[in-house]
């Protein structure tokens, strides 16, 4: 059974390298707010073993439309802010700044924090780049602002409740108030833990994203997710919880490895390949663009992919179901993470992985024909990541990870396989068992 999502207002800036017409506006040199708006829609999240995403062709979702900037508040004419994404949840509605140099505007900061108490969450990498300059950015002009920070080991490896523990006790220490504001300063794993702290510390306060690797704001920065893995699974314990805003400052990818980099493009793919067909011919003719660091490839693949995570939140925010087609190839990969052991690849290129074993099974099923599973295997060989498995995976590392996947229910695993032309795709539990074994077998050795 189908889910087509609705129309909805948003900009679309030109991006000067960006020639495919389909992909640019005509809203260039402005600033502009993509609002994404909850319609009534037949969604049959809970009644149906199975969600379809079916893209419509030569659809824009976005159409160009610009507004001032945080409609009702006074704007300095030289913000550097050239996009915000507004992910549309009610009253628990917030921003998404994307731009260059946003850490060097403090009222950015400054309109998301309630209360006087600031705690910086970041860790051992991140740290000597950036934390001074946040807490600048949170104190400038305004004396009432206090700020603590708390310093975490950089790596999925440290994403687990001892490490936790450690914002709990700054904070307590600090003696943050229930008006405090966390601030998440760093990639996907910080952003997670600090988002779960502040989810649980004294039942709920206010949190800040500040996302500086491109996994991070992507993907992970966005929609509410937060918590800690378990040796037995990745993300098995944490909540839902929402930031007050998220603010993406694309100079900060000037420091990030290239395998990082990389990581984060993983994800860039996945929104072409389940419900933008548009975007993804895009990256097939960018990719070298992306990976060479253009800033306007970046800036560009960045709002695209938030528009498009934004879109699907606002619409199914606690993953019913639409939401869990964001995780085409994560079954996999979270697998590849859990038996390989965390830290041991990044997280994107697990869900690489991941995605060309949920392709290949896709066409093992008949469901996609071969251009697709080239197209795929291609653009992820462009972008340097991995396409296969660890070899230290076998089968039965696979079905052991999978069988505590947060997907399964009722003791089903359910799966986001491509279906249909590029760019659709179903969470769905109703597959041939072989077909997902056959994979199994064909990228494992034992």
């Amino acid at each position: 059974m189908a889910a087509s999502t609705s129309s909805i207002r948003s900009s679309l800036l030109s991006c000067p390298k960006l020639s495919d017409p389909r992909l640019s506006g005509s809203v260039s040199g402005h600033r502009a707010v993509l609002s994404i708006r909850r319609r009534r829609l037949d969604l049959p999240f809970l009644a149906s073993p199975s969600i379809s995403l079916r893209s419509v062709p030569n659809r824009s979702r976005i159409s160009a439309s610009a507004v001032p900037v945080m409609e009702g508040t006074p704007q300095k004419t030289d913000s550097r802010v050239s996009t915000i994404v507004e992910v549309d949840l009610g009253n628990r509605s917030y921003p998404i700044y994307i731009g260059s140099g946003l850490l060097d505007e403090p009222d950015l900061l400054q309109r998301h924090v309630h209360g006087k108490r600031v705690l910086v969450v970041t860790n051992t990498t991140i740290a000597p780049l950036y934390l001074d300059k946040v807490i600048k950015a949170l104190t400038h002009g305004n004396s009432n602002i206090s700020v603590e920070s708390v310093i975490l080991p950089d790596g999925e490896a440290y994403k687990d409740m001892e490490t936790l523990m450690k914002v709990f006790d700054k904070a307590i220490e600090s003696r943050m108030d229930r008006r405090c504001t966390f601030v998440a300063l760093g990639g996907g794993v910080i952003g997670d833990m600090c988002g779960f702290a502040a989810a649980a510390f004294l039942r709920g306060v206010n949190f800040i994203q500040i996302p500086t690797t491109l996994m991070a704001q992507v993907d992970s920065s966005v929609g509410g997710k937060t918590g800690i893995n378990h040796p037995l699974g990745k993300n098995l314990i944490g909540a839902f919880y929402q930031p007050q805003s998220v603010l993406i400052d694309t100079d900060t990818l000037n420091t990030l490895p290239d395998r990082e980099l990389a990581s984060g493009i993983a994800e860039v793919v996945k929104y072409g390949l389940i419900r933008d067909a548009d975007f993804f011919e895009w990256q097939e003719k960018n990719m070298q663009a992306l990976i060479g660091r253009d800033p306007s490839a970046l800036a560009y693949a960045i709002k695209r992919s938030c528009e498009n995570k934004a879109e699907v939140v606002a619409l199914d925010e606690k993953e019913s179901g639409l939401r869990a087609t964001l995780n085409l190839g994560h079954t996999f990969g979270h697998a590849i993470e859990t038996g390989f052991g965390y830290g041991q690849w990044l997280h994107g290129e697990a869900v690489a992985a991941g995605m060309v074993m949920a392709v290949d099974m896709s066409r093992r099923l008949g469901w996609i024909d071969d251009s697709i599973v080239e197209r795929a295997l291609n653009i992820l060989q462009q972008a340097k990541l991995p396409t296969s498995p660890p070899e230290i995976m076998t089968v039965e590392k696979f079905k052991t990870a999978m069988a505590v996947d947060k997907k399964v229910a009722d003791g089903l695993l359910r799966l986001i396989l491509l279906k249909g032309p590029l760019g659709n795709c179903v969470f769905t539990g109703d597959y041939d068992r072989k077909a997902l074994d056959d994979t199994l077998h064909a990228f494992c050795k034992s």
